[in-house]
């Protein structure tokens, strides 16, 4: 059930202080609460409820979407985030409380209906909401300070011909660079190995099977797993510093004989069970463990390390390899972001954990580049995964400029090729930004691990930490343009301005 009625916005100065005193407007959390539309967010919050009349009624959307930004910002977990709120004041004002109080205004357990609350698609909408209004009023004003209109612009001229010709159609403009790239924001698990993977199957099951037989006890005997010497067996080739192939695969092979025994004792007993005693976790771990004794022993039997939709995690069965050839780490794990940049601000374009061609997303990228501002842009900055023949084509019908050097051998003309090379230099001092981006998002707001242990709640937190950085630049934007306002410089010199 949701039922917000509360439509108006309360100022800084309007929060209720116990100790007298007023909230500093010029704090970072006031400022940012002043920047988010809380009022459509709510709007759309209302909208994913699927029963609004009965249930208990849920928090509003500002107090739900302010938590998960203030985690996302300063990178806490659940518990942390409700302590941070109950200890500061202007947290408090942001999530939308009237005054300060010294309980929690929620338990920490609802970060997680939070998350599901404020799925993928709504935090794209939001980010959109908030950072494309900003984008048009700087290209607005920019192009008013390189053209300004004289006083009689909209008067007639009457040197005009008024003859009725045909106007010719105009033709579509172009204006902004947009750059494109992708990467991977790993997940919070354990560096894979074959060996790892198959001790947890092989514990997973064996904690089924306590739960499946116990209704049977003191009826039958327990079937035997031989528990202990699998234990054994796992920790004798994993605590060795030095391991060989064969030690290895002489590993691997024993650890799936004790899971192919376990399977088929649950099997058994589950063909015996009266009623299903298994909760959902149990039964989730059940199918993935069957599916990673599946793949582990095609992959063991063919002598590879090859399978399609490998399972590289038992409680985060969706998380995939992405191959990356990066100097740090060949192979990553978690969800492939692509991502848009206009003037600084970020879009996620496509999240997925199944590896993706980022190349294939540039004409999506386009269109929703013409979507969001209403035409295309000049210039395309991206890698050199994306110059493909069919992308080059598509910019060459839209006259948009890909950046890099045409296709095929290098001219031989060297004054048009250091002209390309001068022009190609320029365009990767264009699109490191990009870069710059990704190594913000993955050092300051946690892209660099994703906590979250569900697939839908995981693409959630990615977006929502895209969002963080373009409110944290729309902040830093409006600090400059303070100062700007607040400090001058003329003939050298520093003046302060008075209203």
């Amino acid at each position: 059930m949701y039922d917000y009625k509360e439509k108006q916005i309360l100022l800084p100065h309007e929060f209720f202080m116990p100790f007298g005193d007023k909230l500093n407007e010029k704090n970072d959390w006031c400022q940012l609460a002043l920047m988010i539309p809380w009022l459509e967010i709510e709007e759309k919050y209302a909208d994913s409820f699927k029963n609004k009349r009965f249930g208990q009624p849920a928090l509003p959307a500002r107090m739900a979407l302010g938590a998960l930004i203030i985690q996302s910002r300063e990178t806490l977990s659940d518990r942390s985030v409700v302590k941070a709120i109950t200890e500061n004041v202007y947290m408090q004002y942001f999530i939308g409380l009237k005054g300060f109080t010294k309980d929690a205004p929620f338990d920490a357990s609802l970060m997680v209906h939070f998350r599901k609350r404020f799925d993928e698609k709504i935090l794209i909408e939001i980010n959109e909401m908030i950072t494309l209004a900003e984008i048009e009023r700087k290209r607005k004003k920019k192009d008013d300070d390189n053209d300004p209109k004289s006083s009689n612009d909209d008067e007639p001229d009457i040197f005009e011909d008024s003859s009725n010709e045909p106007e010719e159609p105009e033709e579509e403009y172009q204006q902004g660079v947009l750059i494109l790239d992708a990467t991977c924001t790993p997940a919070d698990i354990h560096f894979p190995t074959d060996l790892r993977l198959l001790n947890e199957a092989r514990e997973s099951l064996e904690e089924i099977i306590d739960v499946l037989y116990e209704p049977l006890r003191g009826k039958s005997k327990k079937p035997r797993t031989y528990r202990k010497q699998a234990r054994k067996a796992y920790l004798n080739i994993d605590k060795k510093k030095n391991k060989t192939g064969k030690e290895i695969r002489k590993a691997i092979g024993k650890q799936l004989r004790f899971i192919q025994r376990d399977l088929k004792i649950v099997e058994s007993l589950m063909q015996s069970a009266e009623q299903p005693l298994l909760k959902k976790r149990m039964l989730k771990n059940l199918y993935v463990s069957g599916e990673v004794f599946r793949q582990q022993m095609k992959m063991y039997l063919g002598k590879t390390h090859q399978v399609d939709n490998r399972i590289v995690s038992i409680h985060m069965p969706f998380v995939r390899p992405i191959v990356r050839g990066k100097a740090a780490a060949k192979n990553e794990f978690g969800a492939k972001l692509a991502v848009s940049m206009v003037d600084g601000y970020v879009f996620p374009e496509v999240i997925s954990f199944d590896s993706f061609n980022e190349g294939l997303t540039l004409k999506d990228s386009v269109e929703n580049y013409k979507r969001k501002f209403g035409c295309y842009p000049q210039v395309i900055m991206a890698d050199k995964i994306y110059r493909n023949r069919e992308n080059l084509q598509y910019c060459k019908e839209k006259k948009i400029r890909l950046s890099g050097p045409p296709l095929g051998r290098p001219t031989k003309d060297l004054d048009l090729r250091k002209e390309q090379y001068s022009q190609e230099k320029k365009d990767t001092k264009i699109r490191n930004a990009v870069e710059g981006k990704f190594g913000e998002g993955k050092r300051t707001y946690g892209l660099g691990r994703i906590a979250a242990h569900l697939a839908e709640t995981s693409k959630s937190v990615i977006v929502l930490q895209c969002l963080t950085m373009n409110l944290q630049k729309r902040l830093r934007s409006l600090l400059c343009q303070i100062f700007r306002w607040t400090f001058g410089k003329e003939n050298g010199t520093v003046f302060l301005r008075v209203a």
